[in-house]
């Protein structure tokens, strides 16, 4: 049986919300992980096909197939990946910024952002991206930290409501509505691989089960807001409007901005040169 990764944040729900109630039929072992967990579970073979940061792609492309048309991504505000900051972010020169463990693809996109765009160059902490408790943030000792997934939405509901969240972060910066504005392409912060080493008919198959599942969420997407609002805490109308606003496709705008990440990633001898590989399509 494969061993199929997801990742447990709610912008997962419509890739496979069809698959959890048996709508669409998936002959697989489902693994649930944050996406540097899944990055290394792949990077050791003891995953199948999982949905990876599109970095770790990146990083080792000659061990991964791309599944056509199947992505996370957004087309200007993510919403879930956000710079929280005390200051302006031309005013972090040196300063102390935490930064996600969970996220490779989100902490790579901070970091050109910060070194091309915004022109400053901060201590960059790693830290947990994903946990919201105010009280402790006061007391870390930073100047502005990325926070991601179920918890940077959480924050904007938050900063809507009575909490002192918007007067100890004045300053939020959309990292997707960033990209945008610096290169005018889309983001891709995910995308769904299967290891070369795994049979071709049965990645297919699955990948069939996955576009299948992902349609079915996409003309159910207030259901899945209902669910996303009950799991994560977030209200149903601001989960609505996350996942509409995400695009799950892996079009040729897509592509074009995928590979200018990629470009510039290579430029910083972040990763090496490579070329994207895809699976046949199913």
């Amino acid at each position: 049986m494969l061993r199929i990764g997801r990742i447990p944040y709610i912008n997962c729900y419509p890739v496979y919300g069809a698959i959890d109630r048996g709508v669409v039929p998936m002959d697989a072992q489902l693994v649930n992980g944050v996406p540097t967990a899944l990055n290394q579970l792949m990077s050791r073979s003891e995953l199948d096909l999982s949905v990876v940061s599109a970095v770790e792609y990146a990083r080792d492309a000659e061990r991964y197939l791309l599944l056509p048309e199947l992505a996370i991504s957004c087309n200007g505000p993510v919403q879930s990946v956000m710079l929280f900051s005390k200051r302006p972010v031309q005013e972090l020169d040196g300063a102390r910024v935490i930064v996600s463990r969970s996220s490779m693809t989100s902490v790579a996109l901070l970091e050109l952002l910060f070194a091309h765009v915004w022109r400053a160059h901060p201590e960059f902490v790693p830290g947990n991206a994903e946990i919201v408790d105010i009280a402790h943030f006061a007391t870390e000792q930073h100047d502005a930290r990325l926070v991601i997934g179920d918890a940077a939405l959480r924050l904007h509901d938050a900063a809507e409501q009575d909490s002192p969240w918007p007067s100890l972060y004045p300053y939020r910066y959309d990292l997707g509505e960033a990209w945008k504005a610096w290169t005018g392409l889309p983001f891709v912060f995910a995308v769904w691989v299967a290891q070369r080493a795994t049979p071709v008919h049965a990645s297919m198959a699955a990948h069939a089960s996955l576009l299948a599942s992902r349609d079915w969420g996409l003309d159910n997407l207030p259901a899945l807001a209902q669910q996303a609002a009950h799991s994560s805490g977030v209200g149903p109308q601001r989960c609505l409007d996350y996942l509409s606003g995400l695009d799950y496709r892996l079009s040729y705008p897509h592509l074009a901005g995928l590979t200018e990440f990629f470009r510039r990633l290579v430029a910083a001898g972040r990763v090496p040169d490579g070329k994207l590989a895809f699976l046949p399509a199913a």
